[in-house]
C-alpha cells in the first residue's frame, strides 16, 4: 500500500522504534517504581530518560514537567479540565480539532465558562484578531499550532507574547507540528504544550505528552487520580510533578518506542523532515492548479508556513468519501477523506459536511508514491466526466 495518511498516524515507524520496543518488552516490561526490583527500576529509568529527552528536544524548564499521556486528546483534556474554573473566559479558534472544541463546548454548555472562537481566513489565524478577543478575565487561550485539515502553520511566535502580556495561559496543540516544526519553550512563551507520540515523533499509538510550564504551578489540578509507583501514603494525589498528573500505570512499552522515535527525529532534524514532506506535496498543488474548473486546494498553500498535510476539494460530482474509497480499493492508496474532526474549520472553508480529501506523506514516502497518486486521481476524475 502507498500510505499517505501520516497526519493521522505515521507509518511505517523507523526501524529503531520497533527494535527498542521489542527489546524493552523482552527485558524490562514491569510496572515502574522508584523502590522495587530491578525490572521495576529499569522501567522507571525508561520514563526518566524519556522525560529528559523531551526536555532537551523542546528546551523545557525541567524534565519533571513532562507528563506522559494516552495520546494528544488525553493531554489536551488534562490541561483544559485541570486549569479552567467556573466563570473563566477562554479564547480558541475555528481551526481546532474536536479534542479541543468538544471539551470547551461541553464546559460552555454546562455554564462553567464563556468561550470566544476566533475566525481564521484561508486556514490562517491573524494575531491581531486573537488579541482583540482577549478579555480581562481570559484565563486560557487554546489553539492549534498547525491545522490538521489544511496543514497551515499558525504564527505562534507572534501570538504567544500577546497571550503572555494579557496574563492568560497559552495551551498549544502541537499534534501536527511536534517533530517537524522546531518548538523552543525557552524562547516562545508557551505554558502548556500537548501532542501525541504516534505522529511526527514516530512513537506507537497510545502515547503522548503534556508539558506544564512554571506559570501553571499551583493552578493545575489532576484530571485522574490513582497510583503513582512511588508515594503510596498520601491520601490524595501527590503534589509534586510529574506524579500530580500521572495517576495509574503508564504505557512504558509505548514510551520506550516514543523515546526511540524522538532520537531518530533529533538526528535528522525537524526542518529536514518537513522539507521532504513539503517537496512531495508541491507536485500535488501543481496538479490541482492546472486542472481548470476541477480540483481545488483547501486553504492557502504557503510552503514556508505549512506542514506535510494537504486537503483537496474534488470537482462537482465527486465526493471525498467516494474518491478515498476508490483510491483504497482500486489503487491501494491510503488517504483521509472527511471532516478530519475539525467541523468548524470545514464550515469556514465551505467544505462542510462532506469535507475534503487529505493526503499527508511521511519521511518514507517517495516521489514515485506521489506520481502514482496523481495518476490515480487523474483516472478517477476522467472516469467521472
Amino acid at each position: 500500500m502507498i500510505y499517505l495518511d501520516n497526519a493521522a498516524t505515521s507509518f511505517p515507524k523507523p526501524e529503531v522504534v520497533y527494535q527498542a520496543m521489542d527489546r524493552f518488552a523482552r527485558r524490562c516490561l514491569a510496572n515502574p517504581g522508584r523502590a522495587g526490583h530491578s525490572m521495576a527500576l529499569a522501567a522507571e529509568r525508561e520514563l526518566d530518560e524519556a522525560r529528559h529527552a523531551l526536555n532537551r528536544f523542546f528546551s523545557g524548564a525541567a524534565p519533571q514537567r513532562w507528563i506522559f499521556t494516552l495520546n494528544g486528546t488525553d493531554a489536551l483534556n488534562m490541561a483544559i479540565k485541570g486549569i479552567l474554573q467556573d466563570g473563566d473566559h477562554v479564547v480558541t479558534t475555528d481551526l481546532e480539532h474536536n479534542s479541543v472544541s468538544r471539551p470547551l463546548q461541553a464546559l460552555e454548555l454546562a455554564g462553567k465558562i464563556t468561550l470566544t472562537r476566533v475566525a481564521s481566513v484561508d486556514g490562517y489565524l491573524s494575531p491581531e484578531d486573537l488579541e482583540a478577543a482577549l478579555r480581562p478575565n481570559t484565563s486560557l487561550v487554546v489553539m492549534t499550532h498547525a491545522a490538521n485539515a489544511t496543514g497551515t502553520v499558525q504564527p505562534i511566535e507572534r501570538i504567544a507574547p500577546l497571550v503572555r502580556s494579557s496574563g492568560a495561559l497559552l495551551l498549544l496543540d502541537a499534534a501536527q507540528t511536534a517533530g517537524v516544526i522546531p518548538i523552543d519553550l525557552s524562547t516562545t512563551p508557551i505554558d502548556l504544550l500537548a501532542f501525541p507520540g504516534h505522529k511526527a515523533l514516530y512513537g506507537p499509538t497510545g502515547t503522548g505528552a503534556l508539558y506544564v510550564g512554571p506559570r501553571t504551578d499551583g493552578r493545575i489540578r489532576p484530571w485522574r487520580e490513582g497510583g503513582t509507583g512511588g508515594d503510596s501514603s498520601s491520601p490524595t494525589q501527590p503534589a509534586e510533578l510529574p506524579y500530580l498528573l500521572e495517576g495509574g500505570t503508564p504505557n512504558v512499552l509505548g514510551i520506550s518506542g516514543l523515546r526511540a522515535g524522538l532520537g531518530w527525529v533529533s538526528e535528522r532534524g525537524p526542518e529536514v523532515l518537513r522539507s521532504h514532506e513539503i517537496s512531495l506535496l508541491e507536485p500535488v498543488v501543481e496538479w490541482a492548479e492546472k486542472r481548470s474548473g476541477g480540483w481545488k486546494i483547501a486553504g492557502q498553500w504557503d510552503p514556508a508556513a505549512h506542514v506535510g498535510a494537504l486537503s483537496l476539494i474534488p470537482p462537482p460530482g465527486l465526493s471525498p468519501a467516494e474518491v478515498g474509497s476508490i483510491l483504497d480499493v482500486s489503487f491501494d492508496i491510503a488517504v483521509r477523506p472527511g471532516l478530519h474532526c475539525a467541523p468548524y474549520l470545514h464550515r469556514a472553508l465551505g467544505t462542510f459536511p462532506q469535507g475534503t480529501l487529505r493526503m499527508s506523506p511521511g519521511p518514507f514516502s517517495t516521489i514515485r508514491d506521489i506520481e502514482e497518486l496523481l495518476q490515480a486521481l487523474t483516472a478517477v476524475t476522467e472516469a467521472a466526466v
